[in-house]
């Protein structure tokens, strides 16, 4: 019975389990506005990161391979979402930026993101997402300090 286990023992499939649940809830609000996972994703993490990235840093970003990204982005430049431009640091390299059709489009994933996490959040104040938000950064910190070690280590 996993409610005997100690906190910490059942932490990391608890929050597993639930992000994936978070993910399927916003994605079926986004899919009812036309938006699909491949598409809204990183046309967000685009406008987060300011656009002028990497096809290679996009990827990273939105967790998906090289291969794919550019199947997402070739679908994306042909809607007008997003245009390629070259690097003036390297040539050879193209940046990806949002095109003004992108903004508005990550306008509307605002909204519908908004309102999906209005309903899954209504019963935690600012305060208690303020302090979770605290902890994920600390967990965050924490896993970024181990990919650097190259490790899957505990590192209490």
């Amino acid at each position: 019975m996993t409610s005997d286990l100690p906190p910490r023992s059942r932490f990391g499939i608890r929050f597993s389990l639930l992000a994936r649940r978070w993910r399927r809830v916003i994605e079926a609000g986004l899919s009812e506005a036309g938006l699909t996972d491949a598409t809204w994703a990183p046309l967000v993490h685009l406008k987060e990161t300011g656009g002028g990235i990497t096809q290679k840093d996009l990827a990273a970003l939105v967790g998906i391979g090289g291969p794919s990204i550019v199947r997402v982005l070739d679908i994306l430049e042909r809607e007008g979402m997003i245009e390629r431009r070259r690097d003036s640091a390297d040539g050879r390299a193209r940046l990806i930026h949002l095109t003004p059709e992108g903004e508005t489009r990550v306008s509307a994933i605002r909204q519908e993101l908004a309102r999906a996490e209005a309903a899954i959040l209504c019963d935690l104040s600012d305060e208690d997402i303020g302090r979770m938000l605290g902890h994920f950064t600390t967990i965050d910190r924490r896993i970024t300090a181990l990919e650097a070690k190259g490790g899957r280590g505990t590192g209490r």
